[in-house]
């Protein structure tokens, strides 16, 4: 039986032949750069190919198809489950070239864009024109749309708008069979009904079906008014007590989120703004009007007053309101720095579990009890408005006493959120770490549907293998 890296390297050199050396890349040093993700997760690719056209994608796809070699789609490999991660060498596919905006209509309220144009320069760009893209993780500034699809990402403004799931339209896909078949699924507009919902199949698919080259994604008007609190709790208690007093106030909040006093400590740091250093923070932003800005934030504002916060900073602009966020979208910088010693081996383990939100205060009560059984100190923070939450420890893998209680709080952050009624994942996806998680959640027979669907779409099993299953 041939070898892999043989292998490899017969569809390298085919491949620089067909789109040029500056697009087939060998060199280990760059190649390391894109075998990553950021929590510390790793594994090696042979070579990264950076296709800039649909047409090259079919050929990278169908080269890899002819030799059997593992194929990786990756956008900017900001994931957090080893979604990305090169488990079996190979190919890192990588979409960044692939990063212009085809169109926008706003009579459609439709952008058609490219996978590797990022979230960030496309709100920027739709900004100009009074609209947004409303799926916005963290990692915003550098996740792409392709990954974001790959994903099934969600982020901030999850409370009121969901995740990628719900903004998706329609996908130009490439298969992967002799060819590299480029095929669309879904259509431009809202409603479709044309068989079975293949759209929805491949977002959150984690690149493990097809490689996608083009999206029809819904976009939305800006907001005409938005206002912000950022409120600090001595106690999570008293927190939840806010976040429950919003949930039933008939009021959705366009973002809330939260993080917990050890969390804000290091994030605070990282963004130099000056919040409190030892409280726990509960974010929130409602959409309004500019005649009815004034009284949402009084509203909100007495809210968190009412139910013992220490300090509330308000906004009623976009300006005054970024430096609110800047304290949020630290949560995974400061999730690290908790956690890593200068000189030592380390890997962040970040949870992405989601419960109803009525279940919210009970989770947390049991993760908190996670520390004092494991005599760890625990991270918590995350998207509380739509019940989506992030622990993270961190830990030493080449350490077996850490590794295995790391991964014994691991499983049991994963039965807090099965026993509530929740999910293993939100957003992350499952990836490499997740596995064993999935199929507690899902059992057998329904591992078994999604072999068949992975062995109908990639009977050679190239597209990102060891993922999911």
């Amino acid at each position: 039986m041939q070898r892999l890296e043989d292998k490899v390297g017969e569809a390298v050199r085919l491949l620089r032949d067909e789109l040029g050396d500056d697009k087939v890349i060998t060199d280990p040093n760059v190649v390391m750069l894109y075998s990553r993700e950021p929590d510390g997760l790793a594994h090696q690719a042979n070579a990264v190919v950076f296709p800039s056209t649909p047409d090259e994608v079919s050929r990278v796809v169908a080269t890899s198809y002819s030799y059997e070699v593992p194929i990786y789609p990756q956008g900017s490999s900001s994931s957090l489950s080893g979604n990305a991660v090169p488990l079996k060498g190979g190919l890192v596919l990588s979409l960044e070239r692939m990063s212009s905006i085809l169109d926008v209509s706003l009579a459609d309220s439709v952008a058609d864009v490219e996978p590797g144009v990022r979230i960030d320069d496309l709100n920027v760009e739709l900004s100009k024109v009074g609209y947004m893209f409303p799926v916005d993780p963290a990692s915003q500034a550098v996740a792409t749309v392709g990954g974001a699809i790959n994903n099934g990402a969600g982020g901030m403004r999850g409370a009121k708008y969901g995740t990628m799931r719900d903004w998706v339209n329609g996908l130009e896909v490439v298969l992967a069979d002799e060819s590299g078949t480029r095929l669309w699924l879904g259509c431009r507009t809202v409603k479709c009904r044309e068989g079975y919902d293949l759209v929805r199949l491949i977002v959150g698919s984690e690149g493990t079906l097809a490689v996608v080259t083009r999206a029809a994604l819904r976009i939305a008007p800006l907001p005409e008014k938005v206002v912000t609190a950022l409120a600090f709790f001595d106690d999570i208690g008293s927190l939840m007590k806010a976040y429950m007093a919003i949930k039933t106030s008939r009021v959705q909040p366009y973002i809330a989120e939260f993080m917990d006093a050890p969390t804000v400590r290091l994030a605070s740091q990282a963004v130099s703004l000056p919040f409190e250093a030892s409280s726990n923070m509960f974010l929130v932003s409602l959409e309004s009007t500019p005649e009815s800005s004034e009284r949402h934030l009084r509203w909100l504002e007495g809210v968190m007053r009412s139910s013992g916060a220490r300090n509330v900073y308000t906004a009623d602009n976009d300006k005054d309101a970024e430096p609110l966020y800047q304290l949020r979208r630290s949560l995974f910088p400061a999730q690290v720095n908790m956690f890593r010693r200068p000189g030592r081996p380390f890997q962040l383990l970040i949870e992405d579990i989601v419960v109803p939100p009525s279940r919210v205060p009970e989770a947390i009560r049991e993760l908190r009890a996670l520390d004092d059984k494991y005599g760890l100190t625990s991270s918590l923070g995350g998207h509380i408005g739509d019940g989506n939450l992030h622990p993270a420890i961190g830990f030493d893998p080449t350490d077996p006493e850490s590794t295995k209680v790391a991964l014994q709080w691991f499983d049991d952050v994963v039965d807090i959120a099965l026993r509530l009624g929740g999910a293993v994942s939100a957003e992350h996806g499952i990836g490499v770490i997740k596995r064993e998680a999935l199929r507690r959640a899902v059992g057998d027979r329904q591992l078994e549907l999604m072999r068949s669907i992975k062995a109908a779409f990639d009977p050679r099993g190239i597209l990102n293998p060891g993922k999911l299953f």
